[in-house]
């Protein structure tokens, strides 16, 4: 049996530059995901937020950050127990924007851990979604 591991792809209008901050600053995060406290940097404590309870939702530490290219983490939250996975993160330059690029891996292996790996999968589709819908707004002039 094989280990679930969550491949996502999107293209965004948008450089490597500003898909980095997106990924790694909290005031940007917060517009598509869990805002930290703190911006994501390597070797730091990795800990989101839920915008309106401010509760802990997920937590890790940033293992690599190499702007604008490559970003990896771990990751967890309360229904994984005490597993850890491992996010990854590539922005290939592309004409007219991004291709960005999640690898999620470690995750649960067991019938009983499946719920938690459709979620996960339901949730990125959800929050790249986003991501894209934030990033493509029209700038008011």
């Amino acid at each position: 049996m094989t280990a679930p591991v969550l491949r996502k792809t999107i293209f965004l209008k948008a450089t490597r530059a500003e898909v980095w901050a997106f990924l790694t600053e909290p005031e940007h995060l917060a517009k598509w995901f869990h805002p930290p406290k703190q911006a994501l940097t390597e070797g730091q404590r990795l800990e989101m937020h839920g915008a309106t309870s401010g509760d802990l939702l997920i937590w890790g530490e940033v293992k690599v950050a190499r702007p604008p290219e490559y970003l990896e983490h771990t990751f967890s939250v309360k229904p994984m127990g005490d597993a850890v996975s491992l996010v990854k993160w590539t922005l290939s330059e592309v004409t007219g924007g991004t291709q960005l690029s999640l690898e999620h891996s470690g995750l649960p292996a067991t019938a009983e851990g499946f719920g938690v790996v459709l979620s996960l999968d339901k949730g990125w589709d959800e929050h790249l979604g986003q991501m894209r819908a934030v990033l493509h707004e029209p700038v008011p002039a």
